[in-house]
Order: structure tokens, then C-alpha cells, then sequence
């Protein structure tokens, strides 16, 4: 849990919610996510959730390992939990290697009982390219945490490609999607998003885990910020939205007597001489297209995707081919190199 400071000279603090009072009640997590598997598995489809690699991936798992002790997804009780992320595998590897104090109550008892709090029967994970690609291979309804958060980066890309298009298979974010971002596109009702320089049809249902997200509400900015036991020179007020980062600045300047100031990037500040050099003015950034395509593009788009599984399915037979009889491979190759003369 986060503790508060009393001295600085200068602070930098997050905005992200600063605009709104997160519920009273703390959310049902493990119900709320428990009836989205039940649903989507139902369906066949599988969950992704674009994942933050430290913290976050680690708490879906804690989730994760309590829904199968206690057996909440029926007809599904052994479904596969795939952690595609070299980053969050090395990372959940050390959250168990901690000093044990710094875990809460719930979690300490767990460990004294013998059971690992992240790991549970059925946790897959993949570091390779290779590993990575067989996940999409997989039929079964599963669940796959894949970096970045944001889906801006990494392989949580190759799985939203895989599974967009899908209406059985469902996207579930579990942080802030920033604005411009591809996570931010899709919760915002994209009926389409570029991927790999193909156009994906969002068929999926898309939903978010309230209240998860690790920052605080205006309420707990403030009680972290008026714990100072005197003000500091001046607070830089980041990491929100345009509108949001200003109107905290101006709250912690008009209600609460900071020096504050919510700079553009660019923006220079002398510390030393407590006064700015430079303030810069906002560049907006241009808002990604997201028209729905006419039906006539929606098919194509569809006829190319089979074509990409096809080539798939295709490398994957090349692949498996090491060790076959060299007759079997010759064929193979005649048979390939026929079908380009053919289409070329």
C-alpha cells in the first residue's frame, strides 16, 4: 500500500483519475471476472487481456489461482492460463522470491498453508516467438495475458489479431488505456483497427474489470499530496488526460494553496532558481481512423485473413517436416514451388 511523504522540495504526481471518486465499495473482482470466462468459454472464445508485465499480470494470477481452487468455472475447471510475456514470467518468478513481509494477511496465509498464490494447474508460459505463435494453435477456450497494457507493443498485438474478428472470443482490459492508444481505439468502440498493416474486423465483445487499476482516485491524490507538512515549491502535475491533469493542477492551486503547474513536453523548469525557462505550448494528436468498412471491404478483409491461416498452417507443415523421408520432403517442396508457379 502506498505511504505518504512529508518533505520535498519539488513533487511530480499522477493524474490519471483525478477528475473522479472511485466506488466506496471495493469491487467484486474475482466474481466479476469469474462470469466473463464462464460466458466467453461458453461461447468457445477465449479471454485476452493486454496486460502490464509487473504487478498487474501477477494480480490476474493471484484471481486466477482462487477461481480454480474453488472450482467457480464449471464444465471448464481445467482451463489453460497462457502468460505470453518474457518480461511478466521473469517477474512473477520474482515476486515469489520477496521478503514475505511485504505481503498482506490473505497472501502470508496462503504461503503458510503451502500454496503458491500465482501458480495454480493449468498456467502455461512462453517465452519463445515460437511458444508465443502455438497459443493461437491451441482450439480450447482459454485465457491469454500477453504485454503491452496498452496494446501499443508486443505480442498482446499478435493476439488481438488472432481473435478481434472472433464474436465467441472477448478482450478485457484490466488498466487505463491512454488516450491514442491501440487499447484506448478498441474500449472506445472501434469497429475496426489496423494490425500488421491488415485491417481487423472488432467482432469481440470487449469489457473492463472496474476498479482494478493500481491508481489512486482524486481523493487519495489529495490525501498523499496535503500530508506534506509544508507545501513544496511547486507540484508538476503529469500522467492524465489534457483536461484532467489541468483541472487537478488548478484544484491543488484554487482550493489547497499549491504552487502548481501541469506542463507540456518541452517544458523547462530552473529548479534552482524556482522559475521557468520555457513553457510550451500542446500539440493534439490526430485521432487514428476508425470508419467501418463497406461490406464488399469487410469480405475481402475476411478472405485474406484465411489466406494469412493457410500460409500458417502451411509453415507449420514445413516445420514438423525435420527427420521425414527425403522423398516425402522432395514431394513437399515440388508441390510448393507448383503452386507458385501457378499463382505467380
Amino acid at each position: 500500500d502506498p505511504s505518504t511523504v512529508d518533505e520535498a522540495d519539488y513533487v511530480l504526481i499522477e493524474s490519471t483519475y483525478g477528475d473522479r471518486e472511485h466506488e466506496a465499495e471495493k469491487p467484486d473482482y474475482v466474481g466479476d471476472f469469474t462470469e466473463i470466462l464462464r460466458e466467453t468459454f461458453a461461447r468457445g472464445g477465449n479471454v485476452v487481456v493486454p496486460c502490464f508485465a509487473v504487478g498487474r499480470t501477477q494480480e490476474m494470477l493471484f484471481f486466477i489461482r482462487q477461481i480454480k481452487a474453488e472450482g467457480l468455472v464449471k464444465g471448464h475447471d481445467g482451463f489453460k492460463v497462457y502468460v505470453d510475456s518474457p518480461l511478466a514470467n521473469e517477474a512473477t518468478g520474482i515476486f515469489m522470491q520477496t521478503d514475505r513481509s511485504y505481503f498482506d494477511d490473505e497472501t502470508r496465509a496462503l504461503i503458510d498453508k503451502g500454496i503458491n498464490p500465482i501458480n495454480f494447474p493449468g498456467l502455461c508460459v512462453s517465452v519463445t516467438s515460437d511458444e508465443s505463435k502455438m497459443i493461437n494453435d491451441d482450439p480450447e477456450p482459454k485465457v491469454i495475458l500477453s504485454a503491452s497494457g496498452m496494446c501499443e507493443a508486443g505480442r498482446i498485438r499478435h493476439h488481438l489479431k488472432h481473435n478481434l474478428w472472433r464474436a465467441d472470443s472477448l478482450v478485457l482490459f484490466v488498466g487505463y488505456q491512454a488516450e491514442g492508444t491501440l487499447g484506448r481505439t478498441i474500449f472506445d468502440g472501434a469497429k475496426q483497427v489496423k494490425l500488421f498493416g491488415e485491417e481487423i474486423l472488432v467482432n469481440a465483445q470487449v469489457e473492463f474489470l472496474d476498479g482494478i487499476s493500481g491508481h489512486a482516485d482524486k481523493e487519495g491524490l489529495l490525501d498523499w499530496i496535503t500530508a506534506f507538512k509544508e507545501k513544496p515549491k511547486m507540484v508538476f502535475v503529469n500522467h492524465g488526460e489534457d483536461s484532467v491533469v489541468e483541472d487537478f493542477a488548478e484544484c491543488l492551486s484554487d482550493e489547497y494553496s499549491f504552487r502548481s503547474s501541469a506542463p507540456y513536453s518541452g517544458s523547462i523548469y530552473d529548479l534552482l532558481a524556482d522559475e521557468w525557462e520555457l513553457q510550451t505550448e500542446g500539440i493534439p494528436v490526430p485521432e487514428k481512423e476508425t470508419a467501418p468498412k463497406t461490406p464488399s471491404q469487410a469480405k475481402v478483409n475476411a478472405t485474406y485473413r484465411s489466406l494469412n491461416e493457410a500460409v500458417e498452417r502451411l509453415q507449420q507443415l514445413v516445420d514438423s517436416s525435420s527427420g521425414r523421408p527425403n522423398k516425402d520432403m522432395i514431394k513437399l517442396t515440388r508441390a510448393i514451388q507448383e503452386l507458385c508457379d501457378r499463382w505467380e
